[in-house]
C-alpha cells in the first residue's frame, strides 16, 4: 500500500537508507573478495577451463542479443546502445559466488568433481562479469562527466597493478601481526576497514565504482592462515544482520511490480528470464557434458551456475543508479534474479538428489572393505568424547578377526571459506574441518590403532549415520552421549533417530569415568532384546584382563530359567538368577553395588527406549554412577546366526546357581 510505504519510509529517509546500504555493499563486496582465492583456479582441468568460458560467453552473447530487441522498447537516447548491451550481457553472466559456496558446502559437493569445476567456473565468471561491468560504468560515467574513457581505464589498470604488486605484499605485515597476537584485535579491524574504505574511495574517484575497490582489496588479502576466517567472523554478523537487510529494503523500494503491466511488459520479463536460464543453465550444461561430465553432473553444474542471488541485485542497483537501465527493466531483472536463485535448490534435488551425493561422497572416502572384516563406525560430536569412544570400540572388536574403525564427524551447515573447504581441508576427510576428530586421531596414534576419519556437512544426522553404516557395511555403530541443553534423556535427539534408522548393531556409551572397566553388570530378561548386550559384555571381558561380568538373569516367579539354562560360563563370568515380577527394580538395586560398567539392552524392560515421558524412564542410568552401554542388536537377525561369545558355549546342562534370590 503506497500510504503505508510512505509512512514507514518517508521521502527524507531515503537518502539515509541509501547511504547505509552503500556502506553495507562496500563491506559485503570486501567479504566476497575475501572469499575469492586464486588457488581455486589451479589444477581444475580441461572441464573447468572450457565450461567457465562457455558459461560466460553464452549468457553474455544472448544478453547482448536480447538488448537489440529491448533497447528501443525499454531505454532511450540518454543511454548508449553499447553501454546498454554490455550491461545486459554482464547481468546475464553473473553467478552468486557466496550463495554458490554455501550450497556446495551444505550439499557436500565441495570435494566432488561437480563442486570443484563449479567453484572454478563461478570464480572466473565473477571476475569476468565485474570486469565487464567496470567497463560499462567507465563508459557511462566518461560520457556523463566528459572524461576521456582511456583516462579512466588507464587509471583503473594502474590502480590494480598498484594493489597487486605493492599493497598485496605490504599486507603480509598485517598477517604476521595477527599470527603474533593469535587473534584479530580491534586495532587490526580498524586498520583493515580504513584500507578497504580508502580503496573504495579510490575506485570511485577513478570513475568506476566504490564496490570494485572493496572487492579488489578483499581479493588481495592474505589467504594462507586463519586470518581470513577470523576477519570474516568479525564482519559477517554486522554486515548480514544490519547492513544487508537495509540494502534489500532499499532495493525493494526501488522495485515496482506495477511498472510491469500488461501482456507486452510481462512478455519482456519472460524473455529476460528465458535468456538468463537458457544462457547460463543451457550453456554450462552442454559445455560440461562435452568435456566429459555425465548428464547428471552437467545438469547439476548448470543449475548451480544459474544461481544469481545478491550479486545480481548489486549489479542491477549499480545499473539503475547510472541510468543504464530503466526502473521497469530493473524490476524485470530483479524478478529474474529471485526466480533463478529460488529454483536452484529444488531443481538441483531433482537432477542430483542429496542421497546420491551422500553415497558418492561416502564411497569415495576409502577402498573396498574386504570380505569378513568387522567394521565399527564411531560417530563423534564433541572432541572430548573421541578418545573414550575409541577405547570402547577397541575393546569391542572380536578377537582373531580383521577389523576396522571409522571415526565419523557430521558437521552442521555453517558459512566457511570456500578456499578452506577446497584446499586446506585434510585429504582423508570430506568435510571442512577435523577439529572434532583431532583428539581421537591423536589417541589412535598413541595406542597404535588404525582409524579412518570421515567428516562432512550434514542436515540429517541420524540419516547420515545410517547411510555411512550401510555403505561401510558396519557391524556395529558406537555412539557417545553428552548432556543436551534441554532435558536429560540419553536416548533422545540424534540417538533416538539412530535407534530408529540404523539397521545394524547399535550401542550408546555414557562414559562416566576413566577405564578400565573391571566390574561389569549385564541385566538379562529375554534373548531378542538382551542378547546383544551379552555379546558385547563378553567381548569387553575378553579384552580387559581381570574383568568380572555379572549376568543378572531375572525370571518370573516359578517360571522357566530361559535360554541361558544350557550355557556354561568361562572364568570371570558369574550368573546371578533372581525371580521377580519387577525386573527393573532388581536391576536398579543391583546397579548400586559398585559396578564400573552396566551393559543393558535397549528395551522397555529396563526403561531404555526413546521416550520423553514415563516415571521410570532411564531409571537404571540414574541409579548408579557407573558408565552405561545401551545396546540395540541388529534388526531381524536370527539369534542362531550371531557369533557366539567365546567365553560362553552351548552344553547339554547348566550347573545350578547357588540360590535363586527374591527381592
Amino acid at each position: 500500500m503506497p500510504a503505508a510505504q510512505t509512512w514507514l519510509f518517508p521521502k527524507q529517509s531515503m537518502s539515509i537508507l541509501y547511504a547505509i546500504s552503500q556502506v553495507g555493499l562496500v563491506l559485503y563486496m570486501f567479504m566476497v573478495g575475501l572469499e575469492f582465492d586464486t588457488r581455486l583456479l589451479r589444477g581444475r582441468g580441461h572441464a573447468a577451463v572450457v565450461t567457465s568460458h562457455v558459461s560466460i560467453i553464452a549468457p553474455f552473447f544472448l544478453g547482448s542479443l536480447v538488448a537489440l530487441f529491448l533497447y528501443p522498447r525499454l531505454s532511450d537516447d540518454s543511454v548508449s546502445f553499447v553501454g546498454f548491451s554490455l550491461f545486459m550481457g554482464a547481468s546475464m553472466s553473473v553467478t552468486a559466488f557466496p550463495v554458490l559456496a554455501r550450497i556446495l558446502s551444505e550439499r557436500n559437493l565441495t570435494r566432488t568433481r561437480v563442486g570443484t569445476v563449479t567453484i572454478a567456473c563461478a570464480a572466473v565468471d565473477d571476475i569476468t562479469a565485474w570486469s565487464i561491468l567496470a567497463i560499462v560504468v567507465a563508459i557511462v560515467r566518461a560520457s556523463s562527466m566528459h572524461t576521456p574513457l582511456w583516462l579512466t581505464l588507464a587509471g583503473s589498470i594502474a590502480y590494480l597493478c598498484l594493489i597487486i604488486m605493492v599493497v598485496r605484499p605490504a599486507l603480509r605485515w598485517l598477517e604476521r601481526y595477527y599470527q603474533n597476537r593469535g587473534r584479530f584485535t580491534q586495532d587490526m579491524l580498524g586498520i583493515t576497514l580504513l584500507i578497504v574504505l580508502a580503496s573504495a574511495w579510490t575506485t570511485e574517484w577513478l570513475g568506476i565504482h566504490a564496490l570494485f575497490g572493496a572487492f579488489a582489496m578483499g581479493a588481495v588479502m592474505p589467504k594462507k592462515s586463519r586470518f581470513v576466517h577470523d576477519l570474516m567472523e568479525k564482519l559477517e554478523d554486522v554486515t548480514v544482520v544490519l547492513f544487508l537487510p537495509i540494502f534489500f529494503a532499499f532495493a525493494g523500494l526501488k522495485t515496482s511490480i506495477g511498472l510491469v503491466a500488461g501482456p507486452e511488459m510481462w512478455a519482456y520479463a519472460g524473455l529476460c528470464l528465458l535468456v538468463a536460464v537458457g544462457g547460463k543453465f543451457g550453456g554450462s550444461t552442454i559445455a560440461a557434458r562435452i568435456t566429459g561430465l555425465s548428464w547428471r553432473e552437467s545438469g547439476a553444474l548448470g543449475i548451480l551456475m544459474n544461481t544469481r542471488g545478491l550479486m545480481e541485485l548489486v549489479i542491477l542497483t549499480i545499473g539503475l543508479e547510472l541510468g543504464v537501465i530503466s526502473p521497469a527493466l530493473y524490476t524485470m531483472l530483479v524478478m529474474m534474479a529471485l526466480i533463478t536463485t529460488a529454483m536452484t535448490t529444488p531443481v538441483l534435488e531433482l537432477i542430483y538428489p542429496a542421497r546420491l551425493i551422500r553415497e558418492a561422497t561416502i564411497e569415495a572416502l576409502d577402498e573396498d572393505e574386504g570380505p569378513g572384516r568387522y567394521t565399527v563406525v564411531v560417530p563423534v560430536s564433541l572432541p572430548s568424547a573421541g578418545p573414550g569412544l575409541l577405547d570402547a570400540a577397541r575393546l569391542l572388536l572380536p578377537a582373531g578377526r580383521e577389523s576396522r574403525i571409522y571415526a565419523l564427524h557430521l558437521e552442521r551447515p555453517t558459512h566457511t571459506s570456500m578456499a578452506e573447504q577446497q584446499i586446506d581441508a585434510p585429504k582423508d576427510t570430506a568435510g571442512s574441518t577435523t577439529e572434532a576428530l583431532g583428539p581421537l586421531l591423536t589417541h589412535a596414534k598413541e595406542i597404535g590403532v588404525d582409524v579412518r576419519p570421515i567428516s562432512f556437512v550434514s542436515r540429517d544426522i541420524a540419516g547420515d549415520i545410517r547411510d555411512v553404516a550401510r555403505v561401510k557395511g558396519a557391524d556395529l555403530v558406537l555412539m557417545g552421549w553428552h548432556k543436551p541443553i534441554l532435558g536429560q534423556s540419553i536416548l533422545g535427539g540424534a540417538v533416538s533417530g539412530a535407534l530408529r534408522d540404523v539397521s545394524g548393531d547399535l550401542a550408546i556409551l555414557v562414559n562416566r569415568g576413566p577405564g578400565p572397566w573391571k566390574r561389569i553388570l549385564v541385566p538379562y530378561r529375554d534373548m531378542q532384546a538382551d542378547r546383544g548386550a551379552i555379546d558385547l559384555a563378553s567381548r569387553l571381558a575378553e579384552s580387559t584382563p581381570g574383568a568380572a561380568v555379572t549376568l543378572l538373569h531375572v525370571i518370573a516367579p516359578g517360571g522357566k530359567k530361559g535360554e541361558l539354562s544350557g550355557t556354561t560360563f568361562g572364568d570371570g563370568v558369574r550368573l546371578k538368577l533372581v525371580e521377580s515380577d519387577n525386573p527393573l527394580d532388581v536391576a536398579v538395586s543391583e546397579a548400586k553395588q559398585g559396578y564400573d560398567l552396566i551393559v543393558v539392552g535397549a528395551s522397555p524392560t529396563w526403561g531404555m527406549t526413546p521416550s520423553p515421558f514415563g516415571a521410570r524412564h532411564e531409571e537404571l542410568a540414574a541409579a548408579s554412577s557407573a558408565s552405561l552401554l545401551v545396546v540395540r542388536p541388529m534388526s531381524r537377525v536370527d539369534a542362531a546366526e550371531r557369533r557366539a561369545p567365546s567365553r560362553m558355549r552351548r552344553v547339554s546342562s547348566l550347573p545350578p546357581p547357588a540360590a535363586a534370590a527374591r527381592p
